[in-house]
C-alpha cells in the first residue's frame, strides 16, 4: 500500500508523505482565502468549502476561525452548523450527519500514535532520511444525523456518535457513544436517553 491507503486502513503511515503535504498546503490556501471573507460573503465561502471539503450538504455553516489538517477528508451533510474556533484534525475521514449543530472550540481528532515510546519512536530513524521520527496513524470520526455537540468537546480517534445524541459542553469523548441520548463527562458517558421524535 502506499502511504494514504496506510493512513485510511488505520495503520502506521508517513504524514511526510508528498500528497499529505500537497493536502495541508492546499488546506491552508483555501482556509486563508475563507478567513478573509466577510460573513456575508455567502456564495464565496460556499464554493471555497465546496473546494475544501470531500463533499457537503445544503444550508451548511462554518463559522471563523476554522482549522483542519487537509480538508478533503471531511463529509458534512444537509443543515450542519460548525460554530467558531473549532478545529478537525481530518488525517482519516471525518463524516457528520445532517441536521448537526456543533458548538464554538470543539475538537475532532482523528490522528493518533502508540502509547508505549518504544512503538512510538521509528526504528532506526535519522534526520537525514525524514523528518517523521514517530510513528502516527488515523482513525475515521463519525457523527450521526441530528446530534449537538456542545462547546469545547473534544473527540477522539475512532469514535461514533449515535443519531441523535447530545454531547454536553466541555466533555471528552474516548469511546463509542450510543443513538439518542446524553452523554457528559471526562471520559464522556451515558446519563440519560433522549425520546425519539415520532412521525
Amino acid at each position: 500500500m502506499n502511504e494514504l491507503e496506510k493512513c485510511l486502513a488505520g495503520e502506521w503511515y508517513d504524514c511526510h508523505d508528498e500528497i499529505f503535504l500537497d493536502y495541508k498546503l492546499s488546506a491552508r490556501n483555501l482556509l486563508k482565502r475563507y478567513h478573509e471573507l466577510s460573513y456575508s460573503q455567502k456564495a464565496e465561502k460556499r464554493e471555497i468549502l465546496g473546494n475544501l471539503f470531500e463533499s457537503i450538504g445544503s444550508n451548511v455553516s462554518v463559522g471563523t476561525p476554522f482549522i483542519c489538517d487537509y480538508g478533503v477528508n471531511i463529509s458534512l451533510g444537509n443543515n450542519v452548523s460548525i460554530n467558531m474556533n473549532c478545529t478537525f484534525v481530518d488525517c482519516n475521514k471525518i463524516k457528520i450527519g445532517s441536521n448537526v449543530l456543533i458548538a464554538s472550540n470543539v475538537q475532532i481528532y482523528t490522528a493518533t500514535h502508540p502509547v508505549e515510546l518504544s512503538d512510538r519512536l521509528t526504528p532506526g530513524w535519522t534526520q537525514e532520511h525524514s523528518e517523521y521520527f514517530c510513528r502516527t496513524y488515523a482513525l475515521p470520526v463519525e457523527i450521526g444525523d441530528g446530534c449537538w455537540i456542545g462547546g469545547g468537546v473534544i473527540i477522539l480517534p475512532g469514535v461514533k456518535i449515535g443519531h441523535g445524541s447530545v454531547i454536553g459542553a466541555g466533555s471528552v469523548v474516548t469511546r463509542d457513544i450510543p443513538e439518542n441520548c446524553v452523554a457528559v463527562g471526562n471520559p464522556c458517558r451515558v446519563i440519560r436517553e433522549i425520546n425519539k421524535i415520532k412521525g
